[in-house]
């Protein structure tokens, strides 16, 4: 059983690394998208809402889908469309085209999100310890590695199909193979809830959607406005201007990693209470930075405080709802897009309409919000024995090679 468990953590990691690399692939390599379309900047923030509006379509109809099928099965099924997605984008020759690719991709990143997830919290019940952090800390050691690649097919004025091509070759045949270890929950849990009813009481479930809200919405700042902030508004020079977002990845990367440690020592809630405390100082620090290197510090706060409260957020849906978590998952993941969806207009309104040093004080407040819902996060017992697995009593269920 211990090695079903490490083979299913294993595999699950990969793919959370693999979908790193494809999403930072598509995000970094935006203004390639649009010269190789011939894409208006009236008409491309048409196509890039249209990815997070239809992930969250994917990520409910993966609430229904799950209460047929293991979710193993749809990430198995959903990773592979959102690689041969992206190398369709760096493929196409019309618009017509890039619309159909970047639909199949936002449909199969919400399938793909939502069953990562799941997988990932049931497989920490099963080890009975934190380790959702982990998870994501590959997903962001995935996002560093695109974002390279990225770099170097810039670099280089690599056509995008010439770099996606070598990735998609390397990475889909890896997930198809790792796919075979992955683990579903308590098969019990998949047939109660296929008789009706999942258990979510959306009441319980509305705080942490909130504070998955405000994450993303702190999320997207820093990704679409780093770099804009530290030219226009602290006078960097435009090669400085491309660093914060590295060092912001950089320290979540950092701050995932060590994660899970805090989790186990510290409890869930406090954790999520640091990480809002600290996340809030870094916008602090950006909003009043006199020049650059200053803001360059508020960003790195940002990294080490944010990192920590998504994947708590999932963790602590699966406790709140333990007989019922895939559904819980797929419902809060939706929350991951609506913060996507709202944060880079929101602070590109008050930008311009009164400033961007006072626009960023907006995401502070909403990350302070979360203090008032620390508690949800511990709402089970999070503290699994100081570093060690409790026994394992609880059924792993079936890899998804038996299905």
């Amino acid at each position: 059983m211990t090695d079903v468990l490490r083979r299913g953590r294993a595999s699950l990691a990969f793919s959370f690394f693999a979908q790193g690399v494809a999403f930072a692939l598509l995000v970094t390599r935006i203004p390639a998208i649009q010269d190789r379309y011939g894409i208006s900047d009236g008409l491309l923030p048409a196509f890039l809402a249209a990815v997070p509006i239809l992930a969250g379509v994917g990520s409910v109809s993966t609430e229904q889908l799950v209460k047929r099928i293991p979710p193993s099965l749809l990430l198995r099924c959903a990773q592979p469309v959102v690689l041969l997605a992206l190398l369709g984008v760096g493929a196409g020759d019309s618009t017509v085209e890039l619309g159909i690719s970047l639909a199949a991709f936002g449909l199969a990143v919400g399938m793909l999100d939502a069953s990562m997830n799941m997988l990932g919290v049931s497989l920490q019940r099963s080890y009975g310890r934190s380790i959702m952090l982990s998870f994501h800390a590959v997903f962001s050691l995935g996002g560093i590695v695109g974002a390279s690649l990225a770099w170097v097919g810039a670099h280089w004025h690599l056509a995008l199909f010439v770099s996606y091509l070598p990735v998609v070759v390397v990475l889909l045949p890896l997930c198809l193979v790792g796919s075979r270890w992955y683990v579903d929950g308590d098969a019990t849990v998949v047939e109660e809830k296929a008789e009706g009813g999942d258990g979510v009481v959306f009441k319980l479930l509305l705080p942490l959607c909130l504070v998955m809200t405000f994450a993303y919405i702190g999320d997207s700042t820093v990704s679409n406005w780093s770099a804009k902030y530290l030219q226009d508004v602290l006078g960097s020079s435009e090669q400085l201007a491309t660093v914060p977002y590295n060092v912001y990845m950089v320290t979540t990367l950092i701050g995932r990693a060590v994660g899970d440690f805090g989790v186990r020592r510290f409890g869930a809630a406090a954790v999520v209470r640091l990480g809002s405390l600290v996340a809030a100082g870094g916008f602090a620090v950006v909003a009043v930075a006199p020049g650059p290197w200053v803001g360059m510090l508020g960003f790195t706060l940002l990294g080490m405080g944010l990192c920590v409260l998504v994947p708590q957020t999932f963790a602590a849906a699966g406790r709140l709802f333990p007989g019922a978590s895939d559904a819980a998952v797929a419902r809060l993941n939706v929350f991951n897009y609506v913060g996507f969806l709202v944060g880079s207009p929101l602070v590109g309104a008050l930008g311009d309409a009164w400033s961007y040093r006072g626009a960023m004080l907006v995401p502070m407040v909403l990350v302070l919000v979360t203090l008032v819902y620390a508690k949800s996060f511990a709402a089970q017992p999070d503290r699994y024995g100081g570093g060690h697995e409790r026994p394992r009593t609880a059924d792993v269920g079936r890899g998804s090679n038996g299905l």
